[in-house]
């Protein structure tokens, strides 16, 4: 009668298989790297076939593994149900990260519910791309991210659609507005000149207001709306914090590229005002990402779960 297969290497196989690499499972499973290779290296052993691609980052599944991975999953799952029944009195805080303005402005209110029922919350903010290799590590149950990872061994769920909009002060608005109406060219030169370009040319006379040299957002803007590239500003104020840029804008500061959830009450309010509305606004999708397999804590099933309801009613509540 042939042996039985280890607990603990299945359980650490399936993690694996999870997390795609052997530094995230030993992070979840809170051993080793070297013991999580030990396990995995007997496993194979034991079976007499090898379970993963090994790949500089991280590890791709053999089609045998994913067989394997998909027997043992339920009553592994079953069963650490069953054990953390008996000694967990409530589940792990859920590490969520994300852009530090959409969870501030949007991503709190929508998880507030859950907090006060009782769900723990460990926030972290930064860019998408380090926050996904973090993920990857282990280091994060959630991610809301900007942009689609191109890594196979992520799941990313459409998020949400934020629109951008052109806008700026009032005081500089009336300023645009009246160079728009009565631009510097020749008549023969306006009634070439589109309005967009009369507006991008008086533009350039406007300070810069931009998350950073690069004028990622902008140059977004530019490429959607007016299919053109974003000329070098004059003058040009770099703030890396999207709420910073909207202070400078509200203040007078010059013109900027904004999320529209992020200004809708100062458009609202008439703090700012809107410099150009395009017939199809553009739009950026954000993700919520998480390593495949899902989670054996209940609590990131259900703030993932949240955030992807509620974003879709405070979006449609809201018209951003």
């Amino acid at each position: 009668m042939a042996e039985p297969l280890d607990l603990n290497q299945l359980r650490t196989f399936l993690t694996v298989h999870r997390a795609g690499s052997f530094t995230a499972a030993a992070h979840l499973l809170g051993v080793s790297q070297s013991t999580v290779t030990a396990q995995i290296r007997a496993l194979e052993t034991r079976l007499d076939r090898e379970l993963f691609d090994r790949r500089a980052r991280g590890v791709s599944p053999l089609p045998y593994a994913d067989s394997l991975a998909a027997r043992i999953a339920p009553a592994l799952d079953r069963l650490s149900d069953v054990t953390a029944t008996g000694h967990t009195p409530h589940a792990e805080p859920v590490h969520l990260a994300g852009p530090a303005e959409f969870l501030g402005t949007v991503g709190m209110r929508l998880l507030a519910p859950l907090i006060a029922e009782g769900v723990q919350l460990r926030i972290t903010t930064g860019l998408t791309d380090p926050l996904l290799e973090e993920l990857r590590a282990g280091r994060h149950d959630l991610v809301i991210a900007t942009r689609r990872p191109t890594d196979p061994a992520l799941v990313a769920e459409p998020f949400t659609d934020e629109e951008f909009v052109l806008t700026a002060a009032p005081d500089w608005a009336e300023w645009l507005k009246a160079r728009v109406k009565t631009p510097t060219a020749t008549p023969a030169q306006g009634q070439a000149q589109s309005q967009g370009a009369v507006l991008r040319a008086a533009l350039a006379d406007v300070p810069v207001i931009a998350y950073d040299t690069g004028l990622p957002i902008i140059r977004r803007y530019w490429r959607y709306v007016f299919n053109d590239g974003v000329p070098t500003p004059a003058r040009l104020t770099t703030i890396p914090d999207l709420r910073g840029i909207r202070a400078a804008v509200v203040a007078g500061a010059g013109w900027s590229v904004l999320p529209k959830y992020l200004c809708r009450a100062e458009l609202d309010s008439g703090a700012l005002c809107l410099l150009h509305q395009p017939d199809e606004a553009p739009l950026n999708t954000a993700y919520l990402v998480h390593r495949p397999g899902g989670s054996a804590d209940p609590h990131v099933t259900l703030v993932r779960r949240r955030l992807l309801s509620a974003a879709k009613a405070w979006w449609a509540d809201n018209e951003c």
